[in-house]
């Protein structure tokens, strides 16, 4: 058994840790921003493919405590690399990140912990210098408060990137974020989803592969693919043979993306392509002024504007004015709005029955949630 942390949006460490136990996996910790679980060799696999709200997986090596550099240095030389790195692999400290500790500077950081499990390992192997020319061991290391968390990134490109989203909007949200802001919801396949400020379509396929149950990690490869020191290759297959035999396309869907924009109505349209979903969502160009749906229950999941540069803030009023109308043509849906705009409430004209705040990278955003009545109940 090993433990693998899993770094997530600020704000939304509830959705990942329930993704990991419908997985069957056991938490160990949940912090702001990372959920560590347990599990063995293969659930680097499971959780690289088919965890949608994690950004990464790492394999944990160990927690010291540094206070100093020397600390620091001894702390990670007692940790075990020779269990991870064979004597040809490439190691080095990708990213430091450092909260409240005394220890603060990245550089250094990073220097000397290479120095350190260079130490160990040169007395392990017998060796005097590494060539360093096997497979990639990137090392990445959380210190807060004095506390040094460290893991070894199984995943290297960040699993946000899919592999789909080849054309993007101007301000688009992250494959992962978009997940994670679905899964808040009670939307499912059944009920109707619309987007009206889609931009590259990302919650709108996003919410398609979770229609159609695909993994979101089917079509891209993970870094330790080339671990065969850890991970034997029929892991992979294994769970990529599982997440292929989960696939449903076969599925009828009412999921809708608009924008004002036509050549980005395009592009997401090539993107669902890509991602193997487009005949599961219907794009179109529309502005939010003329949206509307005849049938009732239906969810609206957007990212409008924020109105970051100063000459657009002015028109952000007229814009959520506009949503607000929209919503009100809507009987009995639920709408869900991320936005940085703090006003939305004001100009949408209504209150939010729930306000959850969610860091976008450094962007502080508001998650507001109008909730409408749930369907009645079908009769058996």
């Amino acid at each position: 058994m090993v433990e693998l942390i899993a770094p997530c949006h600020f704000g939304l460490e509830a959705v990942l840790k329930k993704e990991i136990l419908d997985l069957g996996y056991e938490i160990s910790q949940v912090e702001d921003g990372r959920v560590t679980f347990l599990g063995d060799m293969e659930a680097i696999c499971y959780g690289n493919i088919f965890l949608r709200t994690a950004e990464r997986i790492l394999l944990k090596v160990g927690k010291i405590h540094a206070e100093t550099f020397d600390e620091l240095f001894e702390g990670t030389r007692s940790l075990p690399w020779e269990e991870y790195i064979p004597r040809d692999g490439k190691f080095w400290v990708t990213k430091a990140t450092s909260i409240k500790s005394k220890l603060f500077s990245p550089s250094d950081i990073q220097s000397i912990m290479k120095k350190a499990m260079v130490e160990r390992l040169k007395q392990y192997y017998g060796l005097s210098w590494f060539e360093e020319s096997g497979a990639e061991y990137p090392i990445r290391v959380f210190l807060m408060k004095d506390e040094v968390t460290i893991g070894i990134d199984t995943s290297g490109i960040s699993l946000h990137k899919r592999g789909y989203r080849l054309m993007t909007a101007k301000a688009p949200i992250t494959e992962t974020l978009a997940a994670a802001l679905i899964l808040l919801t009670p939307w499912n396949k059944d009920r109707i989803l619309v987007d009206p400020f889609c931009g590259s379509g990302t919650f709108p396929i996003e919410a398609a592969m979770m229609a159609a149950n695909m993994a979101p990690g089917m079509n891209r490869s993970f870094l330790a693919e080339s671990w065969d020191n850890l991970i034997p290759k029929k892991h992979w297959y294994d769970a990529m043979d599982e997440a292929a035999e989960l696939v449903d396309t076969d599925i009828e869907t009412d999921i809708q993306g608009y924008d004002i924009d036509g050549e980005i109505v395009k592009a997401a349209r090539e993107n669902a392509r890509t991602a193997g979903v487009d005949h599961l969502i219907h794009f179109q160009r529309r502005p939010v002024s003329e949206l509307n749906h005849p049938k009732k229950y239906g969810f609206i999941i957007t990212n409008p504007p924020y109105g970051e540069r100063i000459e657009e803030k002015e028109n952000l009023p007229a814009l959520y004015g506009e949503i607000g109308e929209a919503f009100q043509r809507l009987e009995a849906w639920s709408e869900y709005v991320i936005t940085s705009y703090d006003q939305a409430e004001k100009y949408i004209g209504r209150k939010a029955d729930k306000n959850r705040k969610i860091y976008n990278g450094m962007l502080k955003t508001y998650y507001y949630q109008f909730l409408g009545p749930r369907p009645p109940k079908k009769k058996g």
